[in-house]
């Protein structure tokens, strides 16, 4: 298939594939291990109309709720996961995380979710399905192939700056036994460094939380008190230094402000739009 994408790299990091009319971005990486169902949803093959045209995930931005649920059950076909299996996040720029069991499968699509401030999910249950959501954030895939558990992190700024990475690393290891070194961990489309100005006070956070030799990779200097903030790396630092190996993180390159007509912008769009989605599942043996 033409790809249809502005990438900030030479060499692709993320597939595009459609199946069933239904296009989604997927990671090499992670496909390669066999282990897990996973993706990341484009504006595209969905049934929603409007400024959430077509593929919005987003059930509480004022979008018709059937509308979304249907492009739920389209996205569940077409990675291969089970609808009714889906756990959502609830997303407030936290660094909390969830563990996910068999009593959270549904929620947020066919049940009401009994829990709030919930920026990341964890779980080894094999067929359930971690959703979270974006529109410019990170989203932070992360699979531990020898104790078969998975991770899916939202991380804006304010969660980049938390180390929400290491967090996720962390719960991994305290539920499951993860070791570090054993995590593949992948840098989900978002908001690239030549898009994301950011103001002095932003710029300061980043300052504090990470070391002074990596301030001129993250931070790009601009008039008038402007900077150009990198995600991606931060990211992969946060990575690094929570233990994965250099060698399993994969660093997306697209930008979800350069790529305005297959994906869902905050900062292109404001607020009046729908969200992308991020979704990985362990595979049932």
């Amino acid at each position: 298939m033409r790809d249809i994408w502005k990438r900030k790299q030479e060499m692709a990091v993320l597939d595009y594939r459609t199946v069933n009319g239904v296009p989604y971005l997927a990671f090499p990486a992670l496909e390669r291990t066999g282990i897990v169902c996973h993706g990341f949803s484009t504006r595209m093959g969905g049934v929603s109309t409007g400024v959430y045209s077509t593929m919005n995930f987003a059930l509480l931005k004022g979008d018709d709720p059937d509308h979304v649920r249907e492009n739920y059950r389209r996205m569940a076909k077409a990675i291969g996961v089970d609808q009714e299996k889906m756990v959502l996040s609830w997303q407030t720029h936290t660094t909390n995380i969830r563990k996910v069991t068999e009593d959270d499968a549904g929620k947020g699509i066919t049940r009401e979710r009994d829990y709030h401030d919930i920026d990341g999910l964890i779980t080894d249950v094999p067929g359930l399905t971690l959703v979270t959501f974006y529109a410019d954030c990170v989203p932070l895939y992360f699979l531990d192939p020898v104790r078969r558990a998975v991770g899916l992190s939202h991380s804006g700024w304010r969660g980049t700056v938390g180390r929400m990475g290491q967090a996720t690393v962390e719960a991994m290891g305290r539920e499951y036994g993860s070791n570090p070194g054993d995590i593949i961990a992948c840098i989900g489309p978002s908001i690239c460094q030549d898009c994301y100005e950011v103001g002095e006070e932003v710029a300061a956070e980043f300052r504090r939380a990470f070391s002074e030799k990596y301030w001129p990779e993250l931070l790009c200097a601009k008039p008038e008190g402007k900077y150009l903030l990198n995600l991606w790396r931060a990211n992969e630092i946060v990575l690094l230094e929570a233990g994965v190996k250099a060698e399993n993180i994969q660093v997306t390159d697209i930008c979800t402000h350069c790529n305005p007509d297959y994906l869902f912008s905050h900062r292109t769009m404001g607020s009046e739009r729908g969200n992308l989605a991020a979704f990985l599942s362990i595979k049932e043996l």
